[in-house]
């Protein structure tokens, strides 16, 4: 089970979290180059790793509450005083990812980026509360924020350039098998 949680964390890491990068990227590439890309199969192969990560994290999510239900507090936080809040995420990390079954709603660039934003707005909503509550301490100086702007910003970066590499690599290994079936 510790193997295969650190499999689904590497995975966010270096994917799902630049996924959002990765559609603006090919947004702005089809936007840029109209249909010259691949964009669309792109697009295509991306809601099948949404889908495809949606429901292996979901699966493991529920064999860890029932194997150790202690470990995950959901009737805490699905009846607590933030109720709402935990079943919006939950249900936009859960159902929007399964609509992209839907090959009207796929194949809209939009629409993918709201479901990439709807999976992982836990952790955005999370990383907004650590950001705001850091700025309100009281015991702190005036300069001990900087440091943590610099490391939010310096991750943000982070993200962004390895989404647009990972949009570049996979239109460069499209691009490869295109002109293989060319010939």
């Amino acid at each position: 089970m510790e193997l295969y949680k650190r499999i689904i964390e590497i995975v966010d890491a270096n994917l799902i979290h630049c996924l959002i990068p990765v559609i603006l990227t090919l947004m702005l590439i089809q936007l840029i180059f109209k249909n010259r890309f691949e964009t669309k199969r792109i697009l295509n192969l991306i809601c099948w790793i949404i889908i495809i990560y949606t429901i292996i994290t979901f699966t493991f999510y529920v064999i860890g509450m029932t194997i150790n239900p202690d470990e995950h507090a959901f009737i805490n936080r699905a009846n607590g005083p933030y109720w709402w809040a935990y079943w919006v995420m939950l249900l936009s990390a859960l159902i929007l990812p399964l609509t992209l079954f839907i090959k009207k709603l796929a194949s809209k660039f939009w629409y993918v980026l709201l479901v990439a934003f709807g999976m992982k707005s836990g952790m955005y909503f999370e990383r907004f509360v650590i950001i705001t509550t850091s700025f309100h301490r009281d015991y702190q100086t005036e300069n001990g924020n900087v440091g943590l702007m610099e490391s939010i910003l310096y991750e943000i970066g982070i993200f962004f350039i390895q989404g647009i590499i990972i949009a570049m690599l996979t239109l460069g290994v499209f691009e490869i098998i295109k002109k293989k079936k060319l010939k």
